[in-house]
């Protein structure tokens, strides 16, 4: 049975989860656990006036958190852990509203990389933002709405021989019925939000998985929800920054940055490509008065700890897994390692990682690709090669990665989160 610490922590993760369906819901709900926790909310577009306290700033689906205490200096250097707050699914498209034979549907884009089959014959919302014709930002979240319809078997008796979806034909889920005169799914959509659907002018909306998160199987050891990868490591380093804002000690600054477009490759305004954190650190040193050679001395006594999902080994596909390195759910967070910088972990910044473990006393273990299975990559080679700062990735233990209802340990997120704790704080 997993320890209550953890399972307290998995029910907050749980509850994060459900009031973040998109990463526009992400930074809000996010950006709402800060002010509770006394932290300073900054306009981008505003001077700032710093010193020590606690700040965050949202910029669309991504958010980024400081603890700045007393004794930080020009040089002192920061302690960045990096996740992300978009997942894999579906994107409404223009025109969204569509049909055929009697059936409503929403005309959807794939985002990222989803498992396509994972979302079949699941009940799905839309949410996301919608912008007005006023400027005016506004965040909807319709009640369970769509459903990807799997073909029956009896029209398909071939298909457990292999299911292959046409991303245009298939996966353009149903949400009501009748004449396709009387449809408008954007009108659903600014209901959920309070605002009148002639005056929205744009609109970043996305599917999500209805279904809650669920703590189950012998001894209840694990959870599945949605968007585990990669909210579990934003809810983690949210819960151990806040945590750490209460007492904060030392001198360098303490800092989540959640950023968004993860999975389209990052290359985006408030993505890891884009120059979101860049300009903030600039910001934040411009406020001590720091000279050039100031900035590259906090850079370089800088740590970004790149917090990211990472693979349990499948019972079912263990060939898939490397042979010598098998990663167990409930056995600590992973620590990522790939020859190829697709993960940017080295030496020196594992050992940092199992000295970290091992002042909050929590264990780790190492992940490695199988040679012919290509792993994919993170927000950490992005961040060490545009800020130039030392990173190691490291990340929550899954399986069914990229699936509508992924899997963890419950003891894990919270491991991941003591460890951030140790990191912000030490």
């Amino acid at each position: 049975m997993a320890q209550a610490a953890a399972m307290a922590h998995i029910a907050d993760l749980a509850e994060y989860v459900a009031t973040s369906p998109s990463s526009y819901h992400a930074a809000a709900s996010a950006a709402k656990r800060l002010d509770a926790a006394g932290f300073t909310a900054l306009d981008e577009a505003e001077a700032w006036a710093l010193g020590a306290g606690s700040y965050y700033v949202v910029r669309d689906g991504a958010v980024i958190a400081w603890v700045q205490p007393e004794g930080a200096t020009a040089t002192s250097g920061f302690r960045i852990l990096g996740a992300h707050t978009d997942s894999p699914g579906f994107k409404l498209k223009p025109k969204p509203t569509t049909g055929s034979n009697g059936w409503w549907q929403a005309g959807v884009e794939v985002y990222g990389g989803p498992l396509l089959n994972s979302w079949l014959d699941r009940e799905l919302v839309l949410a996301g933002r919608l912008v007005l014709r006023d400027g005016s930002v506004h965040l909807a979240q319709t009640e369970p709405l769509l459903r990807i319809p799997q073909l029956a078997i009896h029209l398909d008796r071939q298909v457990n021989d292999g299911l292959t979806l046409d991303r245009q034909a298939h996966t353009n889920p149903i949400f009501g019925a009748g004449d396709l005169a009387d449809a408008d799914i954007l009108a659903v959509l600014a209901a959920s939000a309070g605002v009148d659907p002639s005056q929205i002018a744009g609109y970043d909306v996305l599917t999500a998985p209805a279904q809650r998160g669920e703590v189950f199987g012998e001894g209840k050891n694990f959870f599945a929800s949605s968007r585990l990868d990669n909210l579990s490591s934003v809810h983690a380093g949210l819960v151990a920054l806040t945590d750490y804002a209460r007492k904060p000690e030392g001198h360098r600054i303490a800092m989540l940055a959640a950023f968004d477009h993860e999975e389209l490759g990052s290359e985006s305004r408030s993505g890891a490509s884009g120059p979101f954190l860049e300009e903030l650190l600039q910001r934040i040193q411009a406020s001590f008065g720091a000279t050039v050679e100031d900035t590259a001395r906090a850079l370089a006594n800088s740590v970004c700890l790149s917090a990211d999902a990472g693979h349990a080994v499948h019972p079912n596909y263990a060939e898939r897994h490397d042979p010598a390195n098998r990663p167990q759910v409930n056995a600590g967070p992973l620590l990522k390692i790939n020859a190829n910088q697709r993960y940017a972990t080295d030496a020196v910044g594992a050992a940092a990682f199992a000295g970290w473990c091992d002042t909050a006393g929590v264990p780790y273990q190492e992940f490695v690709s199988n040679n012919r299975v290509p792993c994919g990559s993170t927000i950490g080679p992005l961040t060490a090669t545009r800020i130039g700062i030392r990173t190691v990735d490291v990340g929550v233990a899954l399986l069914s990665m990229h699936s509508a209802r992924e899997m963890c340990g419950v003891d894990d997120p919270w491991y991941l989160s003591k460890v951030a704790r140790v990191f912000f704080g030490e």
